[in-house]
């Protein structure tokens, strides 16, 4: 198997609680709680500043021209689509102040925080590749997508050709970049934090935690 491979087979019980998570199973139902999806969607929304940060460092560190073009398309993206979307979900979800952020939100922030601003481009890429990757797994179902906008919208910017080639871009420079046994060791400790921090984020939206 590939590290990346490799990395999501020795998180996979956390990895797939995540992806089946009730939230995951609800939203796809269409029967998600408008109360959870606004705490979720109000707490995701706290990451758009510094995932785009991210995205950046990811581009001004890259090794590649291929790979810095690449990631400078997806965060094109980022910034209007998703943010797009949060406008218009929020606002009908009656979500109008500001929110604090949760622990695992803030666990989030922090790790995007710390890999930005280390300057390792592995490091930033393996952030990026758990946020990226885990969510087109619970996105791909072959089920039929739910009728409402504001449930259909949110798995569809998770899905389809282009998302998909981009996680299997985020995979493939991953996979690369671990060279040494340092940077798997770095790379492999970064994986597992953020892979535990998405089931806190699912379970949060329910006040679990």
């Amino acid at each position: 198997m590939s590290f990346s491979e490799n990395l999501r087979a020795a998180t996979s019980t956390t990895w797939n609680a995540a992806t089946g998570h009730r939230f995951v199973g609800e939203l796809w139902a269409g029967t998600v709680d408008d109360a959870v999806l606004a705490r979720y969607l109000a707490q995701d929304a706290l990451f758009l500043d510094r995932f785009v940060a991210l995205l950046g460092a990811a581009v001004a560190s890259a090794d590649s021209t291929e790979a810095r073009l690449a990631i400078a398309r997806q965060l094109g993206l980022v910034a209007s689509d998703e943010d797009d979307y949060f406008a218009r979900a929020l606002g009908r979800l009656g979500v109008t102040t500001p929110v604090e952020p949760l622990p695992p939100t803030q666990g989030f922030l922090d790790l995007m925080d710390g890999a930005r601003r280390s300057g390792d481009y592995g490091v930033a890429l393996t952030v990026l590749l758990v946020a990226e990757w885990l969510y087109l797994d619970w996105a791909a179902r072959p089920d039929a997508a739910p009728p409402d906008w504001l449930h259909r919208e949110w798995i569809d910017l998770h899905r389809g050709s282009g998302f998909t080639a981009w996680v299997g871009l985020l995979r493939a420079e991953t996979d690369r970049v671990a060279a040494t046994a340092d940077a798997r060791e770095r790379m492999g400790e970064v994986f597992r934090r953020t892979v535990d921090l998405e089931l806190a984020f699912f379970d949060a939206a329910y006040g679990d935690r």
